[in-house]
């Protein structure tokens, strides 16, 4: 029974999956009106790999800073990085661009749209990160840190050796998913004026009135920037796979 239902819904999908690729190889693209264009989407593409690629690294950092926070056996640590948490995570990210840049930036004299929009994207993300971590680290048994206990380990040496190494293969789907949204999220910083991939598809679709030809090549540069964080993930599952 559970094999019927497995076929079905492979047939089910692939269905799907064939029906869209027949729809969209059967459009009547004007592709000559990209001609001119395809390096504005380039120079878009990398200013989104590089505002990514510095956001990821920031936000693992403020994220595993705010774990440890809402961790802490200190009530007023924990209650901080709690209430930063629930704000972040309560309002929109496009809020948080706009108070960023146009006031916090402002009053501070930070006049990179480039950094503050990095900084904005990599503090939003770091919320949902350190949420996700957290739970990660909460959900390792409590024998587990007996046991390290009774082998004489202190709680640091327990971190390292016993609950981190289980905890982070908890967490890599999470972590992925958080990445892949990062990475997309990144195009709302239009707003401050930074010409990113989505911002010049825009420019694109404004200048040729073609709307398929220059959308579907910001799908599949999304594609590309977002696939490659699914499969380091999934072997690094593999790799940080125990057994019980």
């Amino acid at each position: 029974m559970k094999s019927l239902a497995g076929w079905l819904l492979f047939a089910i999908l692939f269905s799907g999956l064939c029906f869209l690729v027949y729809v969209i190889c059967s459009h009547d693209f004007r592709w000559d009106a990209m001609s001119g264009h395809w390096r504005s989407l380039r120079a878009g593409w990398l200013l989104t790999l590089g505002i990514s690629f510095v956001s990821l690294l920031f936000s693992l950092t403020g994220a595993s800073i705010l774990a440890a926070g809402r961790l802490s056996p200190l009530a007023p640590t924990r209650w901080l990085a709690t209430g930063y948490v629930e704000v972040i995570r309560g309002t929109p990210l496009l809020v948080q661009i706009f108070i960023g840049f146009y006031m916090v930036a402002h009053r501070l004299g930070l006049e990179s749209k480039f950094w503050v929009g990095t900084l904005v994207l990599s503090c939003f993300a770091a919320a949902y990160l350190a949420e996700i971590f957290r739970a990660g680290i909460e959900s390792i048994p409590r024998s587990q840190w007996e046991s390290g206990r009774a082998i004489g380990l202190t709680t640091l040496q327990i971190y390292r050796h016993v609950v981190i190494p289980q905890a982070v293969r908890r967490v890599l789907p999470g972590t992925a998913g958080q990445f892949a949204n990062l990475i997309k999220d990144s195009s709302l910083l239009y707003v401050i004026g930074i010409s990113e991939f989505t911002a010049r598809a825009r420019e694109v679709n404004s200048a040729t009135y073609a709307t398929y030809e220059s959308y579907l090549p910001l799908a599949v540069g999304y594609l590309i920037l977002t696939l490659p964080i699914s499969m380091i993930c999934q072997r690094l599952e593999a790799r940080f796979r125990y057994e019980h």
